[in-house]
């Protein structure tokens, strides 16, 4: 297959194009700057100019191709605190996607997000259906309610980890202990998220445009549930640092962007990905990552 891929040269993506083209695949990636496309060109990959704002370069890509994996989010919207924004971009996108694809059979693959299962009260499942609130579960339930387009979408953890991830959430959290000089947890530190190895990722993106049936909704979780105090933790171990609880009403001070998120409690089942798609984490784990120190030599 000739596969579209929007955020081709970014965390996930930089996995994603050599894991489709050692399966033979070509790849059109997204790149919105010269040094984006130089990447994906050394890669093996087609560089395909455009940015989120770009629907008629979006809708091109998607027409050129058999495929299309939706990767690309507005992040830095969303850290500035406009979530509202990004989400309606990403709204934008994949109505573009759809109505370029619509009768053609071609699978589009969408994002979401495992934090969007916080508060359940139980291991969210591939069954969960999630709000159509005009954040990104409305882009989620497009895709995946789509009649005329093979559809599906990606669940990712917030923790998707490897020597890739530079700006993610651990990312995050690890310059955030060394600025305020404290590895904090939100409250009692119990909240789950779920976890993945970035290559572990960007094999169930494959498989999902290879084979997963329309309306899949797929769970990239290779951990179900690890708690924000163990990731504390482990983070106060490398940096020397005392690891302490962060009172809920100062989440804001302490974990600045992160705020909003760092208290959710979201565990997640993969079982359902697993025997639909014979998808089997093989990467190492979150605290073996941890452990390795390479999120520690980052600057």
């Amino acid at each position: 297959m000739k596969v579209f891929v929007t955020g081709a040269s970014g965390h996930v993506g930089s996995a994603l194009v050599p894991e489709l083209l050692r399966a033979g695949h070509q790849v059109i990636g997204l790149a919105r700057s010269d040094t984006s496309a130089t990447k994906l060109v050394t890669q093996g990959a087609t560089a395909h100019r455009g940015d989120l704002d770009d629907l008629d370069a979006l809708r091109k890509g998607a027409a050129e191709a058999d495929a299309v994996i939706h990767l690309a989010f507005k992040h830095e919207e969303m850290f500035r605190g406009d979530y509202k924004a990004a989400s309606d971009a990403d709204v934008a996108v994949v109505r573009a996607f759809l109505d370029e694809l619509s009768g053609t059979t071609k699978p589009l693959i969408g994002t979401g997000g495992t934090l969007s299962y916080s508060g359940l009260g139980h291991t969210a499942t591939e069954e969960e259906r999630v709000p159509d609130d005009h954040s990104r579960g409305t882009a989620r339930n497009l895709i995946i309610d789509a009649h005329h387009v093979r559809g599906a979408v990606v669940v990712l953890p917030p923790t998707v980890h490897s020597e890739l991830d530079t700006a993610g959430f651990i990312p995050m959290l690890v310059k955030t202990a060394r600025a305020t000089g404290i590895s904090g947890y939100p409250g009692d530190g119990t909240n789950r998220w779920s976890a993945t190895h970035t290559l572990d990722a960007a094999r169930l993106y494959r498989l999902a445009a290879e084979k997963a049936p329309a309306g899949s909704v797929l769970h990239a979780v290779a951990e179900e549930a690890v708690t924000m105090r163990e990731i504390a933790e482990a983070i106060g171990r490398k940096l020397n640092l005392p690891v302490e609880s962060i009172p809920l009403e100062r989440a804001q001070d302490h974990f600045g962007p992160l705020a909003n998120m760092v208290a959710r409690d979201a565990p997640t089942s993969s079982a359902r990905t697993k025997a639909l798609l014979g998808w089997e984490p093989k990467e190492p784990s979150l605290r073996e990552d941890l452990n390795a120190g390479f999120y520690f030599d980052q600057q």
